[in-house]
């Protein structure tokens, strides 16, 4: 086994800047970007730059190779036997309910026509 020490760049306070665009930055974030980096073919003004975001160095040794994520157990959530679901369907039912209400009164009040 041996250690390979990767640099790590913070280039938050860049991305306003940088004059590929933010989503350039944004899609290289997590990542060996080093590729992305050389491809573009930047200036050595650009990498000078890039001394101002360093960070650090991280041992990729250290990294899992696989890390399967698991989401924690939960009980099951039935929504329709919630105070909320009742509200909800309170506030959609009683509307309807006093317009039928004004409807049935309108029509059974309404003089008969000649």
């Amino acid at each position: 086994n041996y250690n390979v020490l990767e640099q790590v760049y913070d280039v938050t306070k860049f991305l306003e800047d940088h004059p590929g665009g933010d989503e350039v930055l944004l899609s290289a974030t997590g990542k060996d970007a080093t590729d992305d980096f050389e491809d573009v073919g930047h200036s050595s003004t650009a990498r000078a730059m890039m001394d101002e975001f360093y960070v650090g160095d991280i041992d990729t040794a250290t990294i899992p190779a696989n890390v399967k994520y698991t989401p924690p157990k939960q009980p099951h959530y039935n929504q329709d036997k919630t105070p909320e679901f009742i509200i909800k369907l309170l506030q959609f039912l009683v509307p309807l309910i006093i317009l039928a209400v004004a409807v049935g009164v309108r029509f059974y009040t309404k003089s008969p026509s000649a």
